[in-house]
């Protein structure tokens, strides 16, 4: 059995598919299994691309009818085999590096549960960028130059405050990711959800900062079509009024004043009221300043 398991649900881009596939399969780290699970893209392009890769480690399988994102986020977490998994993004890319890394982090940290490697964020044309959004990430996110753990309140307060992770980034290990899973309801903050679950249940995280992984962040994403329309901040809203009240019944203070305030995340609302009124979706607007100031 493969070491580990990167699990892909896709449906998309098919060229950029193939280019997150194709990083997988260039690690230098060989004891992996990538398994594909496309939820009904409409073309026999990605089929046949995998039909033509003659690797027993590369699987590919279609969806007999499309279950969404949530839906086949959680069918490729459920069928995870191997000790270690990570749940990739589509478009996204492993460095040569990735599995090396965040192999070497488990085996030095056996009380993790998670891995977070150095991330460089790309933009459609995989040219490296930084945007607002990332540049707050980065100011958020623990500064260390060597493998840092993080574990319990302080790890739930720290994301609670802004969370800083990439999620198609993270290797978990199975057999605790998987007794949590993905919250079903939860579309744009599910892999927060999760985050906080392992916090609550004693697991670690380990960030180590050795560039390993390229995230692509494009205005198409789900989520930003989510954050301009203002449906992003209601599920958001709703989140965090629950996490505020999980962690207080807990007596995670800190946890608990982070939920309340969400600071990060109403500022976030706050930078697309200009988006919105440019676009004259007043309804939008509304929305996004109702989270402002909640």
């Amino acid at each position: 059995m493969a070491v580990v398991d990167v699990m892909l649900p896709y449906y998309g881009d098919v060229g950029l598919m193939k280019k997150a596939a194709n990083s997988v399969m260039a690690q230098h780290f060989h004891d992996w299994r990538l398994r594909v699970f496309d939820d009904g893209y409409p073309s026999k392009e990605p089929e046949e691309f995998f039909a033509g890769i003659d690797d027993p480690r590369v699987s590919y399988q279609k969806n007999a009818e499309n279950l969404g994102a949530n839906g086949n986020y959680r069918k490729a977490l459920s069928q995870a085999e191997a000790p270690i998994v990570v749940i990739m993004g589509a478009d996204d890319i492993m460095l040569p590096n990735y599995l090396d890394v965040v192999v070497r982090s488990f085996e030095a940290h056996p009380e993790a549960a998670i891995v977070q490697p150095g991330v460089q964020v790309i933009d459609e044309n995989g040219i490296a960028v930084n945007p607002l959004v990332d540049r707050v990430k980065k100011a958020c996110a623990p500064q260390t130059s060597a493998p840092l753990v993080l574990a319990n309140e302080d790890l739930a307060a720290s994301l609670l405050r802004a969370n800083w992770t990439y999620f198609p980034s993270l290797a978990w290990r199975a057999e605790v990711v998987q007794g949590i899973g993905f919250t079903e309801g939860l579309d744009v903050v599910q892999d927060l959800a999760m985050l906080l679950d392992v916090a609550d249940r004693g697991g670690a995280m380990v960030v180590d900062p050795e560039l390993a992984f390229l995230y692509r962040r494009h205005s198409a994403s789900d989520s930003s079509v989510r954050a301009l329309d203002g449906r992003r901040f209601e599920e958001e809203r709703r989140f965090f009024q629950d996490q505020a009240e999980r962690f207080k019944a807990r007596g995670w203070t800190k946890a608990a004043r982070a939920a309340t305030t969400h600071l990060m995340s109403r500022l976030n609302a706050a930078s697309l009221v200009g988006k919105g009124l440019a676009a004259g979706n007043s309804a939008a607007v509304q929305k996004l300043l109702k989270h402002v100031v909640a």
